[in-house]
């Protein structure tokens, strides 16, 4: 199975049977990172459903993983026989209700608690029992928001891919206090079915591993920017090359989202009071300019 492309963020998994059959699975969040989700488990062989509230963001999301499935092709990484039977496993639906028919469910939607707790409320109803539930690093697996059904069966998933779409990903299994060790394995199974390395968290903080890591890295390259110490393109080129990364920490909040990876980095400074995560003025000064990265044409460098 080629490696799939870049996703990115948290996504919560609800998740029960045997991953090695195919499943049916529910991607709440058309974006970036849903599309992503979408498009990895429809190549290793799972039926995905894909939920939008809008028929555009949906357009935008299936181009997206077609576009994707494309390159793939096009660097005979998949046949395009495999490229096509993969798209069509992916069908969409503005309909939450489409939950209650699923194996899994993964949430992928904006970086919000207030509008991800949102849709675990009007999913909790239509949601099978045996689902399990899973959070995102805005909340936490034993806030009574976010639990399903009961809570020793809430737990965490998060893909998050910092390089290239030529590597492989990980997915970060968080548990929370009362995860159960069913509900952990379940994840890890559908994780694994996609083909991610599984790397286990065993106590909930802001930003877990990965996030944490380059959120760190990230706020001290934006520091050495603003500073005049080097130029964007040679702090990348030195972490490219110096430390082996595929891209440098400018190139990766771009391909994230400065917003993202500013509200992160602000989430973590937050709980921990560690000023090493304290979102600098640039990357203030950028997201309230709108220079994002490559979803807004420019970022750290500019875009086409």
């Amino acid at each position: 199975m080629p490696r799939d492309p870049v996703t990115r963020g948290r996504v919560d998994v609800l998740a029960s049977g045997d991953m090695t059959q195919t499943q049916r699975v529910v991607v709440v969040g058309a974006g970036l990172m849903g599309s992503g989700i979408a498009q990895v488990s429809a190549v290793a062989g799972h039926d995905v459903v894909l939920r939008d509230v809008t028929d555009e963001a949906l357009a935008r999301g299936r181009a997206g993983v077609e576009q994707s499935l494309n390159r793939f092709v096009a660097k005979d990484r998949i046949s395009r026989d495999d490229a096509d039977a993969a798209l069509a496993r992916i069908t969409t639906t503005t309909d939450l209700d489409v939950v209650a028919e699923a194996d899994v469910v993964v949430e992928a939607v904006f970086e919000s608690l207030e509008v991800k707790t949102g849709v675990f409320t009007e999913a909790r109803p239509a949601g099978p029992a045996r689902c399990r539930a899973g959070h995102e690093h805005l909340g936490h697996p034993d806030h009574p928001d976010r639990r399903c059904h009961r809570t020793a069966r809430v737990g965490g998933r998060h893909a998050l891919l910092l390089a290239g779409a030529d590597d492989a990903g990980s997915a970060s299994l968080v548990r929370g206090y009362k995860t159960s060790d069913e509900t952990l394995a379940t994840a890890r199974a559908f994780a694994e079915s996609v083909g991610k390395t599984v790397v286990v968290v065993n106590r909930d903080v802001a930003g877990f591993v990965t996030t944490r890591l380059i959120s760190a890295l990230v706020v001290e390259a934006v520091k050495l920017l603003e500073s005049g110490v080097a130029t964007a393109e040679d702090i990348d080129t030195a972490c490219r090359l110096g430390f082996g990364h595929p891209m440098g920490p400018l190139q990766t909040a771009d391909l994230t989202g400065v917003d993202i990876l500013r509200n992160a980095s602000r989430n973590i400074y937050t709980e921990t009071q560690d000023e090493k995560f304290a979102p600098p003025e640039t990357l203030n000064r950028m997201v309230t300019a709108g220079d994002i990265g490559r979803k807004s044409g420019r970022g750290f460098y500019p875009y086409d």
